[in-house]
């Protein structure tokens, strides 16, 4: 009788995974993600990577580099459909879709806001000027102007970013406190200089954040929508 075969034993040492720029990035925006911006080093990458890290300058020149690749990493998950006609419902879902991108990325968002700032347009990766281009196409095929379309991609990227900071920030100083004024914080607060906001306590402890990005987005959208339809001679009311 045969003896039961077995199975072959890989011996030797694992093949290491073939080294790309998918790769790299990936693996930086998981350093990120675990402990913050300042402990992506190249050190540091290289030693998650199991390479040497000078071998990783051949996928980004300089820890510069390193953060574009993995802001145009976030980005690249955004999707945006240009030609879509109902741009009110694009322009809402992609409010959505990156609110979604900077809770799963938090440590990202420093790069997303501020980051472009310090580089002129021009010389900024392209994975961060697609959305921009794209939004673009979208609010000019609906029938903004081009330089409408401008205006109105930075009131719409301000808002966004305003409510995303305001969201990920810390805010709540006892969790374990049932009382909305004492949790906030907010009874610090002296009564007579205050008492609009110390009434809000309720309102500010049950923040929904996706909800009130809602609500922003269709204050900000009755606008355009008004703004657009006196710019095409059809007055809306």
């Amino acid at each position: 009788m045969a003896s039961a075969k077995v199975p072959a034993t890989i011996t030797g040492p694992i093949q290491k995974q073939r080294l790309s720029r998918e790769l790299v990035l990936t693996k930086a925006l998981e350093v990120v993600d675990a402990d913050g911006l300042d402990a992506l080093t190249m050190r540091r990458l290289g030693q998650e990577l199991g390479r040497d890290p000078m071998s990783l300058y051949r996928y980004a020149e300089n820890r510069a580099a390193l953060l574009d690749g993995v802001t145009e990493l976030v980005l690249n998950e955004l999707t945006i459909h240009p030609r879509d006609p109902d741009w009110k419902a694009q322009l809402r879902q992609i409010a959505h879709d990156l609110r979604r991108l900077a809770l799963q990325h938090p440590n990202v968002v420093p790069l997303l806001v501020t980051r472009p700032l310090s580089t002129p347009l021009g010389l900024r990766p392209l994975g961060t000027l697609r959305p921009l281009e794209q939004i673009l196409s979208l609010l000019i095929g609906a029938g903004f102007s081009p330089a409408d379309a401008l205006h109105v991609y930075r009131a719409y990227y301000g808002f966004l970013y305003g409510h995303i900071l305001n969201e990920l920030q810390e805010f709540v100083v006892d969790p374990e406190e049932n009382e909305a004024l004492l949790r906030l914080g907010l009874h610090r607060l002296p009564a007579k200089e205050f008492p609009r906001l110390r009434a809000l306590a309720p309102a500010l402890a049950e923040y929904d954040g996706a909800a009130e990005l809602d609500q922003g987005v269709t204050i900000l959208l009755s606008g355009l929508e008004a703004q657009l339809s006196l710019r095409l001679g059809n007055p809306t009311g």
